[in-house]
């Protein structure tokens, strides 16, 4: 009955959301194909993103609200390699090489930061990342087209500099997509994107054997003692945030590759908050999260999504009621679990002091 009721309380989010989607998916009345579809559709998009959080997690570094940064260095990639005309699956590896050393820099000074930011890693993140969000918007509004030359009329705004506020990524819209697609029984599977998540859980389970994984277990275990026996917690810390970014900066070029268009100033300032909140729908916590958890979760969150207008318009005649629960569900969720993460922690506190 204990381990019964410690399933509960560890899933009480995912619990939730499913009795939720039992409630609304008769009264949406969408059909179940549909639903598939459009749930591979979400996967193929944003699972990418979810895994990028995982490695800061091992560490102990909790949620990384950061993955912005990795976001903002792939769409700066994008910009170079549409101004270049580049084009296909071309374009597309040519933005994943671009993005790389963007991200690597700024998860390498991301990690500085948060290393002096100790216990406050997830706050200090979110803000962090508001901070570069105005250094890439100067960049990108004034920078290109003054100091970063920019031919190409699609892309620079009638006064000579500037990004326009949507780019058309024609040109390698779904290249990862249609390499091998399948459709079974009228459903589409893009497997070429697939492949690469696969790729990347492997790389992950592969990673997590390694010393560098094992020291990383180590330090979000226990820092001090990780410390005292040799570990480069500074150091260790860096490199999660920085491969973090990185495979953040790769998502958001999947994710912008399979919609085919990038709002240049807006496309990346939700992709931490619903990542975070769809990994912790999944049943993951600021301190545990796995592959499972990151999968169910974009399924719920997602699938809540879909269903959420429908249900709202056939109940009350207003679709605009599912934006508004997205909305709510995705920071009262993540407000919800931060709480319990805290009292976790200030619980573990004082059972160490003899308090409890």
């Amino acid at each position: 009955m204990k381990k019964i009721n410690n399933i509960l309380i560890d899933n009480i989010v995912p619990f939730l959301i499913l009795i939720f989607l039992m409630l609304t998916i008769p009264l949406s009345k969408l059909t179940p194909s549909y639903l598939i579809q459009e749930i591979i559709l979400r996967l193929d998009r944003n699972l990418f993103l979810v895994l990028s959080l995982l490695i800061p997690i091992v560490a102990g570094m909790g949620l990384n609200f950061g993955i912005v940064l990795g976001a903002m260095g792939g769409q700066i990639a994008l910009i170079l390699i549409t101004e270049w005309k580049i084009i296909g699956i071309q374009g597309i590896l040519l933005a994943i090489i671009l993005s790389t050393p963007i991200s690597i820099i700024l998860g390498w000074l991301s990690g500085e930061i948060l290393n002096r930011a100790r216990g406050r890693e997830m706050i200090t993140s979110m803000i962090l990342g508001l901070f570069m969000n105005g250094v890439y918007q100067l960049i990108v509004l004034y920078g290109m087209g003054t100091f970063i030359t920019i031919e190409n009329l699609k892309l620079i705004l009638s006064r000579g500099s500037g990004i326009r506020n949507a780019i058309d990524l024609n040109g390698i819209r779904q290249g990862l997509d249609k390499i091998l697609e399948l459709k079974v029984m009228g459903i589409l599977f893009p497997i070429g994107t697939f492949l690469l998540v696969l790729i990347l859980c492997t790389f992950i389970i592969w990673f997590k054997k390694t010393k560098l994984g094992h020291d990383m277990k180590a330090i979000g275990e226990d820092i001090n003692v990780s410390q005292s026996s040799g570990i480069n917690v500074q150091k260790t810390r860096i490199i999660a945030i920085i491969i973090s970014t990185v495979l953040a900066g790769y998502g958001q070029i999947i994710y912008l590759q399979n919609i085919g268009t990038m709002n240049t100033y807006n496309s990346h300032e939700q992709i931490g908050m619903f990542s975070i909140a769809a990994l912790l729908i999944g049943g993951a916590s600021a301190d545990k999260a796995t592959i499972r958890n990151a999968i169910v979760g974009v399924i719920l969150f997602h699938l809540m999504f879909i269903v959420s207008p429908s249900a709202g318009k056939e109940l009350i005649g207003s679709a605009q009621i599912g934006e508004y629960f997205r909305v709510f569900v995705s920071y009262g969720i993540i407000a919800l679990v931060l709480v319990l993460h805290q009292l976790k922690r200030d619980r573990i506190k004082k059972i160490n002091r003899g308090e409890i």
